[in-house]
């Protein structure tokens, strides 16, 4: 069901770091608690989220970051660019949506943004990674992303053990 009150989604600009961060903050612990460790949950947020790496990114542009509004109020946000190793395919680095809101459409909403970001850009592959114990997988599946493979990522002393996922646009 998508909830139909009022919603905007607009690109997030360097005053709105604090909001990405406690909107991460929040959804991080909710999500991964049942599949991580606590401490790799802190680590991660720490390093993902830091002021530094996200005000870099919103400054040089490496990801853009879509914040979606409830009643004016932050509840959602999208990151996404062109894939390092391949610019002819984007990436959803995040996408994250607060707990008390899943259900209501917005990371649908936000898929669909992000897909059509891509479809403008000229580009027509959209890959994101997901845990391979995060549920939100079946999310992904819906959505009509497809298992494309397996990847194993060192974040400090940690692993990300994920499966990259691909949408054809």
């Amino acid at each position: 069901m998508i909830y139909l009150g009022m919603y905007s989604i607009r690109q997030a600009t360097l005053p709105d770091l604090e909001t990405i961060r406690q909107i991460a903050e929040e959804t991080w612990w909710a999500a991964y608690s049942p599949i991580l460790e606590k401490e790799q949950i802190r680590f991660m947020l720490d390093e993902i989220y830091s002021v530094e790496k996200i005000s870099s990114q919103l400054k040089n542009n490496t990801q853009t970051y879509l914040l979606l509004t409830e009643d004016d109020k932050p509840v959602a946000f999208a990151a996404y660019s062109p894939r390092e190793e391949d610019p002819e395919i984007y990436k959803l680095h995040k996408l994250y949506c607060l707990p008390e809101t899943q259900g209501k459409g917005y990371g649908k909403i936000l898929i669909n943004e992000v897909a059509q970001k891509t479809i403008e850009a000229g580009k027509h592959t959209l890959d994101l990674n997901v845990n391979r114990y995060n549920k939100a997988k079946n999310f992904y599946e819906k959505m009509g992303f497809q298992i494309a493979y397996e990847e194993d990522i060192p974040i400090g002393p940690y692993w990300m053990n994920d499966y990259v996922m691909r949408k054809e646009l």
